[in-house]
């Protein structure tokens, strides 16, 4: 009777890694998924960042983009808005290898401008 139970059983673990495998490549795809979210999302925070303190610095307009872009993610979508004492920089950019999810990364920041020296005179 042991000699019965252990032929059934055979096979058993192959079953079980054919139903685990795919679950594990799925949650191992998501997670490395979730990592390039991540750091797409810190290059944009970085690139809004540095654009305001050159927008604040009060460099030229294409110079501010140009410096926002270079810490942006490639394809990024950077935006200068100039408002009473602040300049406002926000950077929209699609995380890498994720063409077919409907979401972008975006990131947005504030500083008040800074007088140059001589403006008043």
């Amino acid at each position: 009777m042991a000699g019965c139970e252990r032929g059934r059983d055979r096979g058993f673990v192959t079953a079980e890694s054919a139903v685990v495998l795919p679950v594990l490549v799925v949650f191992a795809t998501a997670l490395v998924y979730g990592l390039l979210v991540v750091a797409a999302q810190i290059r944009c925070v970085d690139a809004a960042r540095t654009g305001a303190r050159a927008a604040a610095r009060q460099d030229p307009p294409d110079a501010v983009t140009e410096v926002a872009r270079e810490a942006a993610p490639s394809g990024a979508e950077v935006t200068v808005r100039r408002e009473a004492g602040h300049v406002r920089v926000v950077v929209v950019a699609r995380p890498p290898l994720l063409d077919g999810l409907p979401f972008d990364v975006r990131e947005e920041a504030v500083a008040a401008v800074e007088e140059t020296v001589g403006a008043g005179a």
